[in-house]
């Protein structure tokens, strides 16, 4: 037969208060929550979630919503904000959106109904008219009508950083590709920083930017490489689009990745944990982005008060698609 409470609180010679308080980690005297501890390791005693949650409103879930698993980044990410969850004794709902909206607005009403306790969020659907700041809610990158809490890495900076490395290995003429959403987000400033770049040093740079959701990928890139013959070196948006843009070269020119023109991505998720990167990419701090998400829903659900914009720095992680950095002579 299963202990209950009652068995430990005799146990331990306490009451039944004192049991429900350091279950629930309310401050006792460390003399009396040893005492409870050890009846409770004794007893091999079980809390009922379930009841738990119903006496404090709460359930210790979070859901978690991505476009897709496929994707290594948002993978990466799902892995560290299930870490970091369970440190605070969450556990994660996972959402595989893939653009279904219904799906995104179902998560939402369950944080609404008090199903989960709060949602993190990497949306590209249309969730705005559903979503309020006075919600539990954390998005990653997407800005909302209301004033929702967001976190994301400085897509501005990571844009210069780009066109930096590029020049800086030797490319004379560089271009970008990358793609449009219909909801705005922090991911547009990745091109408003390489343009910066490029026109504050006299850069010749061409741009590729495809409405989505794309149709005509391989058509639109063709064209924009037959108006730019001379491109040397390419910042894409992101790595899965960088790859399409070397299977495309490899298979439609004779342009050797790494040799005849340099490509960087940007994201920097490790396909195979503790192997080398063969992409060269603008990497976001992804184990911090799911650090501070987590930390940022944890003081909304518990009513505090949080920074609304996170900002979080990016790197250049040298791979295999660009040339070696220039050495300056004196």
């Amino acid at each position: 037969m299963k202990a209950t409470m009652k068995d430990v609180a005799a146990l331990a010679n306490v009451g039944l208060g004192t049991v429900s308080r350091v279950i629930n980690g309310v401050k006792v005297k460390d003399v009396t929550r040893e005492k409870v501890e050890a009846a409770i390791a004794e007893l091999n005693y079980e809390p009922n979630e379930y009841a738990r949650g119903l006496k404090t409103n709460r359930t210790n879930t979070v859901a978690l919503i991505l476009p897709t698993i496929w994707h290594p980044f948002f993978s990466e990410y799902a892995y560290y904000v299930e870490t970091e969850l369970t440190k605070s004794n969450y556990k994660m709902l996972l959402c595989n959106a893939d653009d279904d909206l219904a799906k995104e607005r179902d998560y939402i009403q369950m944080v609404k109904q008090n199903k989960v306790d709060g949602l993190i969020a990497i949306t590209y659907s249309d969730i705005d008219p559903f979503v309020s700041a006075d919600l539990p809610i954390v998005s990653i990158d997407r800005h909302f009508t209301e004033d929702v809490c967001y976190v994301t890495s400085n897509n501005f900076a990571g844009g210069q950083l780009a066109a930096k490395e590029l020049i800086t290995r030797g490319s004379k003429k560089i271009g970008f590709i990358g793609s449009i959403s219909a909801h705005h987000n922090e991911t547009t400033k990745r091109l408003s920083g390489f343009k910066e770049y490029c026109e504050g040093n006299a850069i010749d740079y061409a741009v590729l930017e495809m409405i989505e959701p794309i149709n005509d990928f391989e058509q639109q890139v063709t064209d924009f490489f037959t108006a730019n013959p001379s491109l040397d070196g390419l910042f894409v948006m992101n790595d899965l689009m960088a790859v399409d843009v070397i299977d495309y070269l490899m298979l439609e020119t004779n342009q050797k990745i790494g040799e005849t023109i340099q490509i960087i991505g940007f994201d920097g998720a490790s396909l195979v944990k503790g192997r080398s990167k063969l992409l060269s990419t603008i990497a976001q701090p992804v184990q911090e982005l799911a650090k501070v998400s987590v930390k940022n829903i944890l003081k909304l659900i518990s009513g505090e008060e949080v920074i609304k914009r996170s900002v979080l720095p990016v790197t250049f992680h040298e791979g295999k698609t660009t040339f070696e950095k220039m050495i300056k002579k004196d």
